[in-house]
């Protein structure tokens, strides 16, 4: 049973009618008269993993001289966990610099993305892509998306089987259509029998993003409560028993639109690990045939969750599924940051995480960190990991191999530059947000290395500055780099103004509140400097800057 559609909007009417995601794509890309692809088009092209963006700094310029925007691609890599060989970074590097603006940007979902990518250069880039096993299939649209996995492999003796489960649900959750190779990679259609319906997606794919997290307690890297799914390892015994199953987590909002919300996810129970592919897709299932299609504001699984109600939401899945969710199991969190530096697992291999400011990799103001990568890379001897905090772990490095990798992060200066960032900027994170994103309302990424330049100096004046306080910044309020979850989080609301929410605490399990709003820089710093004053001074042993704004009372009284 699932729900009557009353009106459908565009987005839906677009999926239904799209061929299985074919659209008029492949006539759109033979259009030479514009950079841009036809409006359904554009639609479609997210479930290929990639958006249609266009350079926000020329728009006037652009209007004034009557002239079409400069419209480019992002390309967005499905990665499930995040790992990839030195011989794909290689690729990596090599296809950013041929084809895109050269950056290479780590997401806050484990993977990286492209950017400024000219319509002409779509498909070269995905067929070079192919050539090393890389696509980017459902990175992005109504279908679930990569799918994450805490990162460092030195979290737990049983990391690697934990990981392969985000490969698994990633492969189990894919849309069946071939329409990804027909249009990017020349496979020729088969025209002689009718496609068969995806058993999952059906012709109508989902309401809208799904998102699936895996944590290994202790660690809740992936903000695991911020996912449609959150998945949690428990291990007992060194072995790995299953997973506490968490549903209905989301962080997406909308400015003066009081029925949209961010949301944690609530667990549900726990699913031994042989049941839970067939959880995880029921659990998808029942969002597909009750989600909200007739307002894309209120379509994501939380939505869904608090409409039905928890218990109706597990029900169904049981029901469908034919497997009884167990009580929960006791775990504990108690960081989500990543561990900077050397570190070695059981096996007696080797991982370096190393900071990225805002996962962005560029050879930039002689710190040529994108130069390095590709000269590790070269060497065959570590494998590349990124983490939901947009920084990147050289991994399963052998010990006869270390002193190699540990050579050429001194020689470019990456060991010096990750000891010396300061812990509230070691625990940053920003969106893309201008000037590509065309729902950025304010800066992010280009903003906020400055603005912690200036809060440092506060930290610094109230003897805070090896305090790890989280702070994340978004050019909107769709939640990219998760603000809402963060001790403290600024949200654009228009050029140069910010919500500022606190309070959140370490572990991930509680959202911040907003607290002031459309404040601009002189005001957010102004505001942190009489609270981190209050908190130098008042703050218990060991509590964090979000615990003691919580406890402080600071957020009731405004």
């Amino acid at each position: 049973m699932s729900q009557e559609i009353k009106k459908e909007t565009l987005a839906e009417k677009v999926k239904r009618e799209s061929k299985a995601l074919r659209g008029t794509l492949k006539e759109s890309l033979l259009d030479e008269h514009t950079g841009s692809l036809r409006a359904n088009d554009q639609l479609l092209l997210k479930f290929h993993g990639m958006y249609q963006q266009d350079d926000r700094d020329r728009r006037e310029e652009r209007a004034l001289k009557k002239l079409d925007r400069l419209h480019s691609f992002m390309i967005r890599l499905r990665i499930p966990g995040g790992m990839i060989g030195p011989v794909h970074w290689e690729a990596l590097h090599n296809i950013a610099g041929e084809n895109s603006t050269g950056t290479i940007k780590i997401t806050t979902r484990q993977t990286v993305q492209l950017h400024g990518i000219l319509k002409s250069q779509i498909k070269p880039t995905i067929k070079a892509f192919d050539q090393v096993f890389l696509d980017s299939i459902a990175a992005c649209g109504d279908v679930n998306r990569n799918v994450t996995c805490t990162s460092n492999p030195s979290a737990s003796p049983l990391h690697k089987e934990v990981y392969s489960y985000a490969g698994e649900i990633s492969r189990h959750l894919l849309p069946k259509t071939r329409a990804y190779y027909e249009i990017w990679l020349d496979e020729k259609q088969l025209v002689e029998k009718e496609e068969p319906l995806d058993p999952l997606y059906k012709d109508v794919y989902l309401p809208r993003k799904f998102k699936i997290g895996i944590a290994i307690p202790p660690h809740n890297d992936v903000d695991v409560f911020t996912n449609d799914i959150g998945l949690i390892a428990i291990i007992e015994g060194n072995e790995l028993k299953g997973f506490n199953v968490a549903i209905g987590g989301g962080l997406g909002t909308t400015h003066g639109n009081a029925e949209t919300y961010p949301r944690l996810a609530t667990v549900i129970g726990y699913v031994s690990k042989k049941d839970v592919l067939k959880v995880v897709y029921e659990i998808v299932t029942v969002q597909r045939d009750f989600g909200n299609r007739e307002d894309r504001k209120l379509s994501r699984l939380k939505y869904t969750v608090d409409r039905l109600g928890v218990d109706f939401y597990k029900a169904e899945v049981e029901k469908r599924s034919g497997i009884q969710l167990q009580p929960a199991k006791d775990f504990k969190f108690n960081t989500r940051t990543d561990e900077f530096g050397w570190m070695q697992d059981s096996l007696g291999n080797w991982h370096y995480t190393l900071f990225v400011e805002n996962g962005r990799v560029l050879d930039e103001d002689n710190y040529l960190l994108k130069t390095c990568l590709l000269e590790v890379s070269k060497t065959r001897r570590a494998v590349f990991r990124f983490t939901c905090n947009q920084n990147l772990i050289l991994s399963d490095i052998f010990p006869k191999d270390k002193a190699l990798i540990e050579s050429i992060l001194e020689k470019y200066g990456v060991i010096k530059k990750t000891l010396e960032a300061s812990p509230i900027r070691k625990n940053s994170m920003a969106c893309v947000a201008l000037s590509t994103c065309p729902l950025a309302l304010a800066e992010a990424q280009r903003y906020l290395p400055s603005l912690i330049d200036k809060i440092e100096v506060l930290l610094m004046k109230h003897s805070l500055k090896n305090d790890p306080i989280t702070i994340r910044m978004t050019g909107c309020p769709n939640g990219c780099a998760r603000p809402y979850i963060s001790e403290i989080g600024l949200v654009g609301t228009a050029y140069g103004k910010y919500n500022l929410h606190l309070g959140a605490d370490w572990e991930g399990l509680r959202l911040n509140q907003k607290y002031k709003e459309n404040l601009n820089e002189e005001q957010i710093l102004s505001e942190l400097d009489q609270m981190f004053s209050r908190y130098s001074k008042e703050r218990n042993a060991k509590e964090s800057f979000g615990d003691y704004v919580v406890r402080a009372g600071i957020l009731q009284r405004n």
